[in-house]
């Protein structure tokens, strides 16, 4: 197969199997320049051994991966590991490209004084343009807030780590990126970093991502693995779901029309059994054919998350004078916040700012320093975290669920047993026999959600829970949440679901700074937006007391006599003020104060996060007046004031 100057990567007749599970059957695209592409696919499809695949970490059953030649590829894993004694700094040359592989040559060649050597590689490096690589480095490290260089690997956070490896990916300028689940582990700072980065970058993607904001934005093709096929549709995450609703809908018509025909064909076949011998072969043939084609179905079983919560009754949970730190970092200082009932909270902040931990004291898992957490009688959590639970791999599905209960509760007393519970999980009877080993990284986090909400909790702590979870799923859980007649605490770096979920954040600003913020993600990062328009603002124009200075300045300039001019009359003096224009510019100096006035104390309470959502947004519109009333009357006044 020979690929063109503008094509990458071709892929031909692709096919993956894994004993009698068949991942995908004969699956052809290719990626061209520039283009981004998004995969999409439900838990233990296939996306990423596809991906691996591509990048020759793991076999191909039948059909052909073919790149361009000499093109060079970035894959950044979904769980980057490097050897833990290495530095940062180390790390961002552990790489098979040809520049970092001179890099590691030369200095090798240094280090033993090899003049021969150097010599041989110094227009090798010249060619690879490796001179400048380590600044490179340093370079997209700061961007990615790394600034220890020579930190061990072992010592980094999940979030730093994987910071580490994108820039890994990042330093060597690949023309193809293989992404899979970039953004897991990175806090949202660095996710829209991220974003803006690839978005103006004309690199090309294929990537898997549950975070539909990243593609929506990033992607400009969308794949998606259904059923063993594949999909393909020429635009973002919108588009996607707009094409994918049609061709559901043309699918489900079509085996309609197949259940229509089969009936016919089915009474054709019954009435006539004593010349089954002797009818047209192609005629059975068809009527096989149209059985199989009837029997099939969209394969749209959905995560029916209908297990109602146990009752909580008003008192929730009151934090009181609660004090944290660790060493010189503060997480919390005096912290107080009463919590409501049916409340659903999103928690969002940088990594390092104290989520984790504020989420670990209110469960008891970590004492605070000082103050208390008062919890309610009739609160039960279940808490989704962020490490998971440790399986034991050589057990099967249902005997993790069996080892909880044998029986699910329902709310209105009835009760469910364990592979019907599992069922409602997209984890069918044959899965369900599976041992966990055999389960993939998303469908092990799904069996995770199953045993949290199995135990009927009426508060719910999700950290993190979008990783790993395809979007079908991801769905559910929302449509669960949106009705779930409890408290929820959700801390996630995923904007689309906090957007959904949550009606207040509680932003961590790191320093045992909590800003208690009245809407959704969305909501916060345009208020941020307009706050810094206003800080911007505040700074140009100056202030009523100041703006009369200037006027009062530019009235005394104005006053000067003028040198005369001998080719014409010398200019008669400003006209006074009458007394109506009087009274005027007296009225107006204390209108632009009592305004200024006004406006600081609105600005106030905008940065408080104190707000409602209906007041913020009434309050940010008269904000937006008293701009514009403030810079009208301060114009009639500098006008009346050249007259007085």
């Amino acid at each position: 197969m020979i690929v063109s100057q503008k094509s990458l990567l071709q892929i031909d007749g692709l096919t993956k199997s894994f004993g009698d599970l068949v991942l995908f059957q004969s699956i052809t695209f290719g990626i061209a320049q520039g283009q981004k592409i998004g995969l999409i696919a439900k838990n233990g499809s296939g996306k990423t051994t596809l991906l691996n695949m591509i990048a020759g970490k793991e076999s191909v059953d039948s059909g052909d991966i073919v790149f361009r030649n000499d093109i060079r590829i970035g894959y950044l894993d979904q769980t980057p590991h490097y050897p833990d004694h290495m530095t940062v700094l180390e790390t961002c040359f552990y790489s098979s490209d040809p520049a970092v592989q001179l890099i590691a040559r030369y200095e090798a060649a240094a280090a033993e004084g090899n003049a021969a050597e150097i010599e041989t590689l110094m227009p090798l490096m010249d060619n690879e343009k490796a001179w400048d690589y380590e600044r490179k480095a340093k370079q997209i490290l700061t961007q990615l807030k790394i600034s220890d260089f020579d930190r061990p690997i072992g010592l980094l956070s999940g979030g730093q780590l994987k910071r580490v490896a994108l820039a890994n990916v990042l330093i060597t300028e690949p023309e193809l990126i293989l992404l899979d689940e970039p953004t897991n582990h990175l806090d949202m700072e660095m996710i829209e970093w991220l974003e803006n980065y690839l978005e103006r970058s004309s690199v090309s993607l294929l990537m898997v991502t549950h975070d539909r904001y990243f593609l929506d934005r990033v992607c400009n093709e969308i794949i998606e693995l259904d059923q063993k096929e594949l999909y393909r549709y020429q635009g973002n995450y919108s588009y996607y779901l707009e094409k994918r609703a049609e061709r559901m809908a043309a699918k489900n018509t079509e085996i309609e029309r197949a259940n229509n025909l089969m009936r016919k064909e089915l009474d054709w076949m019954r009435r006539q059994p004593q010349a089954r011998a002797t009818k047209a072969k192609s005629r059975i043939d068809a009527f096989y054919e149209l059985e199989a084609k009837s029997r099939q179905r969209q394969d749209n079983r959905q995560i029916r998350l209908n297990v109602p919560s146990a009752y909580i009754g008003s008192k929730i949970f009151e934090a009181v004078n609660v004090s944290k730190r660790f060493d010189d970092l503060r997480i919390l200082q005096d912290f107080n916040y009463t919590f409501t009932r049916y409340e659903k909270l999103g928690i969002t902040g940088n990594n390092g700012t104290g989520k984790s931990t504020f989420i670990n004291m209110l469960t008891g898992e970590i004492p605070p320093d000082s103050g208390h957490f008062d919890i309610g009688e009739t609160v039960r959590f279940g808490y989704y975290s962020q490490e998971g639970i440790a399986f034991d791999e050589t057990i099967k599905v249902i005997d993790v669920v069996r080892n909880i209960a044998e029986v699910v509760t329902l709310g209105d007393g009835g009760v469910m047993n364990v592979s019907q519970f599992l069922n409602h999980f997209l984890f069918p009877p044959d899965k369900q026999h599976d041992y966990v080993f055999k389960l993939s990284g998303g469908e092990k986090r799904r069996l995770y959600l199953c045993t949290v909400l199995m135990r009927n909790p009426n508060f719910l702590i999700l950290d993190e829970p979008t990783n790993d979870l395809d979007i079908v799923t991801l769905n559910i859980l929302e449509e669960y949440l949106i009705s779930f007649k409890g408290c929820v605490i959700v801390v996630s770096h995923d904007r689309y679901f906090m957007d959904k979920i949550v009606d207040h954040l509680l932003v961590f600003h790191g320093n045992a700074v909590i800003q208690d913020f009245p809407g959704n993600y969305s909501d916060y990062r345009e208020w941020v937006k307009s706050s810094k328009i206003e800080e911007s603002a505040k700074s140009q124009p100056a202030t009523a007391k100041s703006t009369q200075k200037n006027a009062s300045q530019q009235q005394n300039v104005s006053s000067l006599p003028e040198k005369p001019d001998n080719n014409h009359p010398s200019k008669s003096s400003p006209q006074k003020l009458t007394y109506k224009e009087q009274r005027e510019f007296e009225a107006l100096e204390n209108e632009i104060t009592s305004l200024e006035c006004e406006k600081e104390s609105l600005e106030s309470a905008l940065s408080s996060g104190t707000l409602s959502l209906d007041e913020l947004t009434k309050q940010s519109h008269r904000i937006g007046e008293l701009i514009e009333l403030i810079d009208t009357k301060t114009m009639r006044w500098l006008e009346l004031s050249e007259k007085n």
